[in-house]
């Protein structure tokens, strides 16, 4: 294998977006510098996380370098176990618990959210943050120590600043239009061809007064959108589609609509489109994740894929980007918590959410359509989990917090808030912050306002499918088990694995034994799935004095026959034995590949005595009577 380390591992890459995340909004707005925070784990326990310790350690790095940054942050990991809130649990403490969440935050507000739970309350949710809060005050602290004892000074941020004039002349230009255009209720496409034709105006009428300027009138121009889109939210004007601050936009659900797939759900909110194909694979495609932590196996997986055209784009693929890593993982956190145990459901589960179109939430659409295809599909899930994304405006002591928000509010607003979950309580949540925090008061409002959204989405859900499909897909695999002693493993291997392939090529099948002796017979043929768990029940059956079984003619000689009444396993048939009456000739009676019925008389010396003549006699015994 290649030991020399490569790309960023999944788990890498969303241990580096929770860095990245709550410090991003903390460099001055005007500070263009390129700046790389380098996290290495040098040394692991197997015990404690180490995502949480460096993104503290980049922080304090950052506060005590002299590149500009506002404040410091702290990051938590709360778990509870037994009513009782956790700080930074150890990875079987977060297994046992009912919650896990990453909180970052400065002195004094949270920054950043994510993380997953088992239908708690948005009440609970809140207690976990500010409990988390109170250990984020300790770390700041501590930072603000640190640069106390070995900080520097800090360079210097030169504020932007515009030519002479030009601010005034762009807002001559577009701001009375821009307003027009930001109260008109408009599709995305239509809005950005209005928009387009807009700035391009602008930039033709002042090209020749500020030739060298295009870079700042085109920021201007977003400023003044920006400015625009926030005063209306802010005033509880119509949002840029017309919708007030709580509407959520129309949905469409479509399911079964890909005749091959094991289940499908095409999922539409508005101008955002999820088509979800639910696969169900054997033992075998469980997906084996390696890295610091103890090697492990996953037997649900969500894939999340956003390619350019979703946005009308022209785009290289370049292998999966990191959004798409972690939104593909935040809506399979979202998800988890109502995958049927595999006792109940022993299938190996594989979602994959292609976002055909977006403008905004198409995560939480994910979280809907992976819910929808599965009961499509016949998994039967514990309960139905929906998603949606939540935002806010705020200026000053002011703000507006707005339900299913688009790719413009996301974009020019000041925070977007993803909740998952069912009618009882939330499974997944993902807060971003792009101003210095906020208060307790805008989460909670937030979180009551996506629980009603929640809801709602919930039960347009339930009127395109209420319960999981009564059967799976005809073209999923059949999926048997049985038990076996784990001592008899060897026999269904084989030297070589030579019985064990031959059994799987014989019957069609793929075969996958545990240690403690589970087999797991896997094919696309439920008869020949099921010859092959009786072949192997018989090749490993422990042979009974007394028990009948169905014998192959192997071999005959002048004494008797060599019989094979169990796989592998073979016994004397004498010719003594053959019959109620006397035999010459052992041919005479049976010959060569014939199937006949013979009983196990004798076991001695691991050798076995069997009777055909004892069956012939119990039988016209019975005639007899």
């Amino acid at each position: 294998f290649f030991k020399r380390e490569g790309r960023p591992t999944e788990k890498e890459v969303l241990s580096s977006r929770l860095i990245d995340r709550p410090i991003r909004p903390l460099f001055p707005k005007d500070f263009k510098n390129e700046t790389q925070i380098m996290a290495s784990v040098y040394s692991f326990d197997g015990e404690n996380d180490s995502d949480v310790l460096a993104a503290v350690g980049a922080s304090a790095a950052l506060h005590i370098s002299r590149i500009p940054f506002l404040e410091p942050i702290g990051q938590v990991r709360v778990s509870r176990l037994d009513g009782e809130f956790i700080v930074n649990p150890t990875m079987k403490q977060v297994e046992a618990s009912d919650i896990e969440l990453t909180v970052a935050g400065t002195a004094d507000s949270i920054m950043m959210v994510e993380g997953e739970a088992k239908e708690i309350s948005e009440e609970d949710f809140l207690k976990a943050l500010r409990f988390a809060h109170e250990e984020i005050k300790k770390l700041v602290h501590l930072q603000n120590e640190l640069r106390d004892a070995c900080g520097i000074e800090k360079m210097n941020v030169v504020e932007k600043s515009y030519a002479d004039g030009l601010e005034q002349d762009v807002k001559e230009l577009a701001y009375d239009k821009y307003s027009e255009i930001v109260g008109m209720s408009l599709a995305k496409e239509e809005r950005s061809t209005k928009n387009k034709e807009l700035n391009e105006s602008v930039l033709e009428a002042l090209a020749e007064k500020y030739p060298e300027q295009e870079k700042d009138i085109k920021q201007i121009l977003h400023d003044i959108e920006k400015e625009l889109m926030r005063k209306r939210i802010i005033e509880n004007q119509p949002r840029l589609d017309g919708r007030s601050l709580t509407d959520i936009r129309q949905i469409w659900i479509d399911l079964g609509l890909l005749p091959r797939t094991h289940g499908s759900a095409l999922f539409t909110r508005g101008e955002t489109q999820s088509l979800m194909t639910l696969t169900l694979g054997t033992k075998g495609d469980e997906q084996i994740v390696d890295g610091l932590q103890e090697e492990y196996k996953k037997r649900f997986i969500l894939h999340y894929n956003f390619p350019p055209f979703c946005v009308g784009e022209v785009g290289r693929f370049m292998g999966t980007g990191r959004r798409e890593i972690g939104h593909g993982n935040l809506a399979e956190r979202a998800l988890k918590f109502i995958i049927p145990n595999v006792e109940v459901f022993p299938y190996i589960i594989r979602l994959n959410s292609d976002i055909l179109e977006s403008n905004g939430s198409s995560s939480m659409a994910t979280v809907c359509s992976g819910t929808l295809a599965m009961m499509d599909g016949g998994v039967p899930i514990r309960t139905m989990i929906a998603g949606i994304a939540m935002g806010l405006v705020k200026e000053g002591e002011e703000y507006s917090v707005l339900s299913d928000i688009l790719g413009n509010e996301d974009h020019l607003g000041d925070m977007d808030f993803k909740v998952a979950g069912s009618e009882k309580g939330i499974t997944a949540i993902q807060m971003d912050i792009k101003i210095q925090g906020i208060s307790f008061e805008i989460m909670e409002r937030a979180l009551h306002q996506a629980k009603d959204g929640r809801l709602h989405i919930l039960a347009k859900m339930k009127e395109a499918i209420s319960e999981p499909r009564a059967r799976i897909s005809q073209f999923a695999p059949t999926l048997l088990f049985t038990k076996i002693n784990p001592e008899k493993i060897g026999s269904i291997i084989g030297p070589g694995g030579k019985v064990i392939q031959g059994i799987q090529k014989e019957f069609s099948v793929d075969i996958a034994i545990d240690e403690d002796g589970t087999v797991n017979i896997a094919g696309q043929d439920k008869q020949k799935a099921e010859a092959a768990r009786e072949f192997i029940m018989k090749l490993t059956q422990e042979p009974e004095i007394g028990k009948v079984y169905d014998a192959k003619v192997i071999k005959i000689q002048d004494y008797g026959a060599f019989v094979e009444f169990l796989p592998n396993i073979q016994g004397l048939l004498h010719i003594s034995q053959l019959d109620t009456k006397r035999v010459d000739k052992v041919d005479s009676v049976i010959k060569e590949g014939e199937m006949i019925k013979v009983k196990l008389i004798k076991v001695e010396n691991g050798k076995f005595s069997l009777s055909r003549k004892a069956l012939l006699t119990e039988k016209n015994e019975e005639e007899s009577k």
